[in-house]
């Protein structure tokens, strides 16, 4: 029996930025695997950083990492969220890859002299990238291509579109255009006249999109999607709405109910089937439209002015609150507020605090404040990453009377570095991709709270960071209560905190908030809302 055909979905964007390319292509790939097709999403950046590792979140928002430790566009933490499956750094492909792969090659003279250029040596090693996810053995990949039809930048991923389109023939690619539907208050109506010359200049490039997805403030009148259809060259069927939605979570439903997934299969000749099973999709739905309790989260952090940069986080609160049915409202505190107004000011009242990961020293001591509050109020506290390393600076100030503890990062000459560098870490300048990335094993101590909250000895969770808890102070710390429950067997770095006499005061190297998904709620987060609840 000859091998299936992997059937190829790109999805692209028009006339503005930011117009939920990741959410829908999200959406469409959960409503396949429910039909019980196999389905992976990948995404090109266009950008030329090699990843966002580097990037500020206030630019690019969180930086989501993979299992095999790929620093990421946060649209891989919606794929993985919707599909409830791990991506792996084949799933997040940026311009800057590209270049640094066809010059790698072109030093090593690969090839053989020749004059390397966009087409066909750039086109090419973009066509390698997307095609490399098909050894897997999925039914169907989706490429989201990031940014907007047009862009200077995207030219060779359009051009690549179009070359595979050629390559793997009809029956096995389709294009999605996502666009914009503007509403004109002063006439009262939806203008398609930009979505036009999307499609249209989409066409000038050799591609023609077979469905369009319209992102939209109002219902799509019927005349209007006829006009559509007729003038973008698709099947009025094809045209899609995509109305916003009170969460992202409805935008599945909300396309099913238009018959997205039965257009694109019907496109592909792949049989339709029995129903599609969002059971459990639909139950969450329920339970986090209906909450019965209420509680309220401080996050203390250094980018709360953008609060993509906790992406995750805010949607690990989600899925953990909808489980215990319970709505987690977050209250978003920046740090460096608390260093002027203090921390019993800004953080009265609230049920938990969650103190924040981050990097460089801006608002650090407002952190430490915040941790302080917790730990002497008796509030749920949990920190993350940066979080546990100031719950450990703080202890050791206030408890263990090192006035002038701190960590490497924000004071090369203190004289208590209770958090310091790794020896592999000291020599190394290049910034990027060199921390501790991806998924490392945690053994827990019996009988300490994470233990119970994992129900296991040994966990694995994904971890981005460079600085580490210096075991030198291991004892002095266990003596006078704050933890150190979990180690990684191989290194023995310490990856978890936790204070004995307090109702949850638990510090974690890593980012917990990676692996929580719609269908898998973190069990620590589910932990931490549970103990915000017992304190109200």
């Amino acid at each position: 029996m000859s091998k299936k055909e992997t059937k190829y979905i790109f999805v692209t964007g028009g006339v503005t930025s930011s117009l939920g390319k990741g959410i829908v292509s999200a959406s469409l790939g959960l409503l396949l695997k429910s039909r019980g097709f196999k389905v992976t999403i990948q995404k090109l950046d266009p950008y030329i950083n090699i990843d966002p590792g580097t990037l500020n979140p206030y630019e690019h928002g969180e930086c989501y990492v993979t299992e095999d430790g790929a620093e990421t566009d946060l649209d891989l933490g919606h794929y993985e969220r919707f599909l409830d499956s791990p991506t792996s750094q084949n799933n997040n492909v940026t311009t800057g890859k590209i270049y640094q792969t066809v010059i790698e090659k072109e030093r090593k003279g690969d090839f053989l002299g020749k004059t390397v250029q966009v087409i066909p040596h750039i086109t090419n090693e973009i066509k390698r990238r997307i095609k490399m996810l098909s050894k897997k053995d999925y039914d169907i990949i989706i490429t989201e291509i990031g940014g907007t039809v047009g862009d200077i930048e995207s030219l060779p991923y359009i051009e690549s579109v179009r070359q595979l389109q050629w390559e793997l023939g009809k029956n096995n690619s389709m294009v999605i255009h996502l666009t914009l539907l503007p509403y004109l208050a002063s006439s009262g109506e939806l203008k398609t006249k930009p979505s036009q010359h999307s499609v249209r200049q989409l066409m000038e490039s050799g591609i023609q999109a077979d469905v369009l997805v319209c992102r939209t403030e109002h219902h799509i009148p019927k005349e209007q999607k006829a006009k559509l259809a007729q003038f973008c060259n698709v099947g009025i069927e094809s045209v899609i709405e995509c109305i916003d939605m009170p969460t992202i979570y409805e935008v599945p439903l909300d396309l099913q109910r238009q018959k997205f997934d039965e257009v694109v299969l019907k496109r592909f000749n792949l049989p339709v089937g029995k129903d599609s099973n969002l059971k459990d999709w639909k139950s969450f739905l329920k339970k986090y439209k209906n909450p019965k309790k209420s509680v309220e989260i401080a996050l203390v952090g250094k980018y709360v002015s953008l609060q993509d940069s906790y992406k995750s986080i805010a949607e690990a609160f989600i899925h953990a609150g909808a489980d215990l049915e319970t709505e987690v409202n977050v209250r978003w505190v920046y740090s460096g507020d608390i260093e002027t107004e203090g921390a019993e000011k800004l953080l009265k009242g609230v049920d938990g605090i969650l103190v924040a990961p981050g990097f460089g020293d801006r608002g650090i001591e407002g952190k430490i404040q915040a941790a302080k509050y917790a730990r002497e109020n008796k509030v749920p506290l949990l920190g993350i990453c940066l979080g546990m390393q100031i719950m450990t600076i703080e202890f050791a100030r206030n408890v263990l009377g090192l006035a002038k503890a701190n960590s490497m990062e924000f004071d090369t000459s203190t004289p208590d570095p209770v958090i310091s560098l790794m020896e592999e870490q000291k020599n190394v300048v290049e910034k990027g991709g060199t921390m501790r990335l991806g998924a490392w094993k945690c053994a827990l101590k019996q009988g300490s709270k994470l233990a119970e909250i994992y129900g296991a000895k040994t966990i694995s969770e994904r971890h981005r960071h460079r600085y580490e808890f210096n075991s030198d102070y291991k004892k002095d710390f266990e003596d006078k209560g704050l933890v150190p429950t979990g180690l990684n067997p191989e290194t023995g770095l310490v990856e978890t905190l936790e204070l004995k006499d307090h109702p949850f005061y638990v510090g974690v190297q890593y980012h917990p908030e990676y692996k929580s998904t719609v269908a898998t709620p973190h069990p620590l987060f589910k932990a931490f809302v549970s103990a915000a609840v017992k304190n109200k």
